[in-house]
């Protein structure tokens, strides 16, 4: 039944009905469960997702708790008690200045109106010309067709390229693929992004970013204070800044978000994945007062946002995040994930003797471990050799689930991974390099 009607998302299904398919039953703590009943560790939690683990009793008494008063109840002109109480609590852990909170149900949408909040932004402040927005070189801010637009990924965007708005695209800082290192490809990064504003900020509505650490792209690490002196160059010319903390938020790099790292307070930050513990979709995009106000008129102005979700402020997903940000508290979960990432660091270091591995990339619990052909000259892998690939099918028949991109193996676990666990989980890790790469 699975190979008759289900397609599968960034699935090749020719590969996957030709394979032994991987159908989850169940999971508890941080292990799914499949229909044969064999065990797996969540190593990419669930897609970048999962904070506590599958299954965790206050998660699921919140949602039962929920169920016994609404299930769904609308947000377009009227409120639900979770949506209030969220909102709030979002204010509170976010950047300062981030007041107001508009939700939707994924990352892809909450970027979509963070590009539509910028757009009319300018426009109902009477600044008609400032329509273009800056991206990054291999960003990945979802597959909402404005989200693609503010895209850089060729496998995953060229194929669109006729349906979308053009953008501006500035090098992201990758400093292992750089000929001047981490300094060289941090200061090519700002003064392209100096140029671009000097001439075009006149036409510029906002520079999206994913802060800290870009995702989709291969888990590349921002050089420390590049994001910094990035937003200082957003308001020095007068433009927005979109951070997109889809992926980085909630504690995953050792921060509750990206932004905290260096003291950064965009203008627009869109949250998803891990705001609900990975239980419930649903994502935020938060503006400051100055973005809402531009907003806040006679309703004969017509300045509204005519945007909206047929699910946005969902109470049972809204009651979900609040208990898991609740257990983000009682479980000091931030400090937690400091001490965590230190073990997983000094864990992987080995992986630096390894013939094929060129890079290991690190930000809290993100972790990307880039494999090449050779390790002297940084070649990378074809395509066709599927090294990433291979390499996490032979995780997954030693227990643990991941994905690749490209050849990066991503590591990503839930933040409530134990030591042990994370022991168990980096030795399949290192055993799949070992095996695919070297036959070992």
């Amino acid at each position: 039944m699975n190979k008759n009607h289900l397609w599968h998302p960034f699935t090749q299904m020719k590969d996957y009905n030709n394979a032994d398919p991987l159908i989850i039953e169940r999971g508890e703590g941080i292990m799914l469960y499949d229909v044969q009943g064999r065990a797996y560790y969540d190593g990419f939690s669930s897609v970048w997702l999962n904070v506590h683990g599958h299954n965790v009793p206050e998660l699921n008494q919140a949602i039962r708790e929920q169920l016994g008063r609404v299930a769904h109840s609308t947000l377009l002109g009227m409120a639900n008690v979770p949506a209030i109480e969220l909102a709030e609590k979002l204010v509170e852990i976010t950047p300062e200045g981030l007041n107001k909170v508009f939700y939707s149900d994924s990352g892809a949408t909450g970027v979509e109106i963070a590009i539509k909040m910028a757009f009319q932004y300018w426009h109902n402040k009477g600044i008609r010309g400032k329509t273009k927005f800056v991206t990054m070189n291999q960003a990945y801010h979802g597959d909402t067709i404005g989200a693609v637009s503010v895209g850089a990924i060729p496998l995953y965007h060229d194929t669109f390229r006729p349906m979308l708005f053009s953008s501006y695209t500035i090098p992201y800082p990758y400093a292992y693929r750089h000929a001047g290192g981490e300094t060289q490809a941090m200061e090519d990064t700002l003064v392209e992004l100096r140029h671009l504003l000097e001439t075009k900020s006149d036409e510029i509505a906002a520079l999206i970013v994913e802060p800290i650490v870009q995702g989709a792209g291969g888990i590349i690490v921002m050089p420390s204070g590049c994001l910094r002196q990035m937003a200082a160059l957003c308001r020095e010319y007068g433009v927005l800044l979109i951070a997109d903390e889809v992926a980085t938020g909630f504690g995953r790099t050792g921060a509750m978000f990206a932004c905290n790292l260096e003291d950064v307070s965009p203008d627009l930050m869109v949250i998803g994945k891990g705001l609900t513990g990975g239980y419930l979709p649903v994502a935020a995009t938060l503006a400051t007062d100055e973005v809402y106000e531009a907003f806040y008129a006679d309703y004969e102005e017509q300045k509204t946002f005519f945007h909206g979700h047929s699910y946005t402020g969902n109470p049972l997903g809204c009651a979900v995040a609040l208990a898991s940000l609740k257990l983000f508290e009682e479980r000091n979960m931030i400090e937690g994930v400091r001490a965590k990432a230190s073990f997983v660091q000094q864990k992987l270091a080995a992986l630096k003797d390894y013939q094929h591995v060129g890079e290991i990339r690190q930000k809290g619990l993100m972790i990307g471990i880039e494999l090449v052909r050779d390790k002297v000259s940084r070649e990378p892998y074809d395509w066709a050799d599927r090294i990433g690939v291979r390499t996490t099918l032979r995780a997954r028949e030693l227990g643990m689930l991941t994905r690749p991109l490209g050849n990066v193996i991503v590591f990503i676990p839930p933040l409530s991974s134990n030591v042990a666990e994370l022991d168990a989980m980096t030795n399949i890790l290192m055993e799949s390099i070992l095996h695919v790469t070297e036959g070992v």
